[in-house]
């Protein structure tokens, strides 16, 4: 039929499923054991979310269904690609995947901590960092004592490695 036949108030809008974190073309979904968990736990709620759906309204309904249908995809994307990267001992006296880095800011004396985690399990208000990020990436391979630049446009700071835990 041709879209001249059709009403304005019959168009039903596509639904937008937001995105999930960015994961850089080519990179390998790394994940840590908790993340691995978390995403399972996400996956359920989603899947729990979708059975007990309950909205009188058809197109309310269908629409509400395609945003977790579309969630649920998106996250079996990124559980399917993940790879569970646990550090083993030799590698732990170094800036690693997993790891708690605590850095101090050169000049600042300003001290942060924070966990390096993949994309999924980032979230910065619990110090937790994606490996991709340009501060992980910064610190990456260093030891304790070593400074890493970190490029901030025309600014460059330098991060002193005071602690690495797991």
């Amino acid at each position: 039929m041709s879209r001249a036949f059709v009403k304005e108030g019959d168009q039903e809008e596509i639904p937008l499923i937001p995105p999930r974190a960015a994961l850089p073309p080519g990179i390998t979904n790394y994940v840590t054991p908790n993340g691995m968990e978390q995403l399972f736990i996400e996956q359920k709620q989603l899947e729990e979310e979708k059975a007990s759906l309950t909205v009188e309204n058809e197109t309310e309904h269908r629409i509400a269904s395609t945003v977790l249908n579309g969630k649920l995809q998106l996250l079996q994307e990124r559980i399917s690609s993940a790879v569970i990267l646990k550090p083993n001992d030799s590698q732990r006296d170094a800036v690693r995947f997993g790891a708690t880095v605590t850095i101090r800011v050169m000049g600042k004396n300003q001290v942060q901590k924070f966990q390096i985690v993949g994309v999924d399990e980032a979230d910065v208000s619990q110090h937790k960092i994606a490996f991709t990020a340009p501060i992980a990436v910064a610190l990456t391979g260093k030891k304790v004592g070593e400074i890493a630049q970190l490029n901030l446009g025309r600014e460059v700071r330098q991060l002193k490695i005071t602690e690495i835990s797991w």
